[in-house]
């Protein structure tokens, strides 16, 4: 029987898999750094919180996560073309005392069954929003496209920094990067626009963690997104994790197979919600299994990340897996 690792590499690279990768199993995340720690996260249901960046955030009741919160009073950069009066990036350089409890997290990891993985959220065009707020954000790619790169530049500079802390720390074999890059219906800007302003950048990224060792790259997008695969392909993404069924997920396999993987399938909403049953978590699981098959394709709830909304629902996937599997292989 293959480790988890090895069958999740031998499903992304056309081999012989044999059992379905069941969600995140084989991905042991690395969460949390001195600067996440430092960085103020809301409580489900707690209060608004002021994070590292200024953002102000806030976790409502049956939500999925949390979320900036703009108005008036909290939008950072109120003038994108001053934004360097308002943007003032969080350290990430810390003493070694506060990296220990997480470096030994690492290295409990059995790099033979998993892959330590670091986690990285919001991504580059989130946290552009983050500090504008959304139609801000957009308006201001047409309107004050000079201002944005720089912006964009600002960011990137950062998290390149705090990827060489997380690789000479914890030396990952996979980052899991979060940025969702749409709606359910349509991504946020066009396919020209993202080459231009998000390309360079994760290229960038993307390909210092693979230049210091990281073998596979997951990049979360729960959205509509098949017109940027290309791009995805081109940054060196390995996995797309959140693909919705909107995306018409069997046609990306036949197109793309070989060149990305596809995680995901399961869109959260239609399982993830008040009165779930196990009924509909396994006819969801049987469809995607059926019509995705075996290779560069890993069934998964499009949430970002092993967990679920409502108690229960990432288990009762988590079985569901399993059992196409028994039937399937």
């Amino acid at each position: 029987m293959l480790t988890k690792r090895q069958n999740l590499l031998e499903t992304i690279h056309g081999g012989n898999p044999d059992r379905f990768v069941n969600q995140f199993e084989a991905f042991s995340i690395v969460r949390n750094s001195p600067y996440m720690i430092h960085n103020a996260a809301p409580k489900l249901g707690g209060p608004r919180v002021v994070n590292a960046w200024g953002v102000t955030l806030e976790f409502p009741e049956g939500t999925p996560g949390a979320f900036p919160v703009h108005n008036e009073d909290t939008i950072v950069v109120k003038d994108i073309t001053k934004w360097r009066d308002y943007v003032h990036a969080p350290k990430v350089h810390y003493d070694e005392s506060e990296w220990t409890p997480f470096v030994e997290q690492a290295k409990a990891v059995d790099r033979r069954e998993q892959f330590v993985t670091s986690m990285v959220f919001p991504g580059i065009f989130e946290q552009t929003h983050y500090l504008q707020e959304i139609t801000n954000a957009l308006m201001n790619f047409y309107d004050e496209p000079e201002a944005v790169h720089e912006l964009i530049d600002y960011i990137t500079d950062w998290e390149l920094e705090y990827a060489k802390e997380l690789c000479d720390h914890y030396h990952p074999d996979a980052l899991f990067h979060h940025d969702d890059w749409g709606t359910q219906r349509s991504t946020f800007m066009s396919v020209d626009m993202f080459e231009e302003f998000l390309v360079p950048a994760y290229k960038a990224v993307y390909g210092y963690y693979k230049e210091r060792g990281v073998e596979v790259i997951v990049h979360h997008s729960d959205s509509y997104a098949a017109t940027l695969v290309p791009a995805m392909i081109d940054m060196k993404i390995d996995i797309w994790q959140g693909v919705m069924e909107g995306n018409d997920v069997p046609a990306l396999i036949k197109e793309y197979g070989g060149k990305l993987s596809f995680m995901g399938g399961i869109d959260s909403a239609k399982v993830d919600k008040p009165g779930w049953t196990r009924e509909e978590v396994a006819a969801e699981v049987e469809r995607v299994c059926r019509e995705c098959g075996k290779l560069y394709f890993i069934p998964c709830a499009s949430q970002g990340g092993p967990m679920s909304t409502f108690p229960g629902v990432y288990q009762a996937i988590t079985e569901e897996i399993d059992r196409q599997s028994k039937l399937m292989f």
